[in-house]
């Protein structure tokens, strides 16, 4: 799948020193995780998961795109969640995930490219991904993301009613926020919305939106 000249530069930062660096700053415990959270929100990464998700199946088949350290996939497992897998374009990330996690599949992959066949997972899922793909590109992913997962999409990214550059540590074309349920909901006709909580920060205006994604039957 081709991406373009900007996203190709992208896909190096992330999956070198620069995603790697990234990779040591997200190393949390899972109470570290809560507390980051409720210190942003006022509300648990527990809470907001257990919101959603609260009430599915354990043992539903869940993919993150962008998985990182595990830190999400630790949370789900914590609620009960047993088939649980992971795709990550930074090998080290990969490496420390690997070694504070148990019964958790994390391999590499791409958005653009995710190495499993159509419908395989129950439900697929970016935590903080989606912001930092380019607008350009936006669509490969969200189309393979589509295409892998058999009836839910869940989605916890920054907010903005249109399209919006964020400089991120001094760097730009690396951050973007916007409306990512109503994109998606605008590229899939067979998609429609579950739920949706647009999450103000304590300290500032910011506004962080997760959502749930269901496919109707066809």
């Amino acid at each position: 799948m081709q991406v373009n000249k900007s996203s190709s530069s992208q896909i190096k930062r992330w999956a070198g020193n620069f995603g790697k660096e990234y990779s040591d700053r997200n190393l949390l415990t899972l109470e570290e995780l809560d507390e980051l959270y409720n210190q942003k929100y006022g509300k648990t990464k527990t809470e907001l998961n257990t919101l959603f998700l609260g009430d599915f199946d354990k043992s539903m088949r869940i993919l993150e795109v962008g998985a990182n350290v595990g830190n999400q996939l630790l949370s789900l497992q914590k609620m009960g969640f047993k088939d649980l897998h992971g795709i990550e374009i930074n090998e080290y990330a990969i490496g420390r995930s690997k070694a504070r996690t148990k019964k958790i599949n994390i391999i590499h992959g791409s958005a653009f490219d995710i190495p499993f066949k159509d419908d395989y997972f129950d439900m697929a899922f970016t935590s903080g991904v989606l912001i930092h793909i380019s607008p350009s590109d936006i669509h490969k992913a969200l189309n393979e993301i589509h295409r892998c997962s058999k009836e839910y999409i869940w989605g916890f990214e920054y907010y903005a009613d249109e399209y919006t550059e964020v400089t991120y540590r001094d760097n730009k074309d690396l951050l973007w926020k916007t409306d990512f349920a109503r994109l998606y909901l605008d590229s899939f006709d067979d998609l429609e919305l579950v739920k949706e909580e647009k999450i103000k920060y304590l300290e500032d205006e910011n506004v962080d939106t997760m959502f749930l994604l269901k496919k109707r039957k066809v």
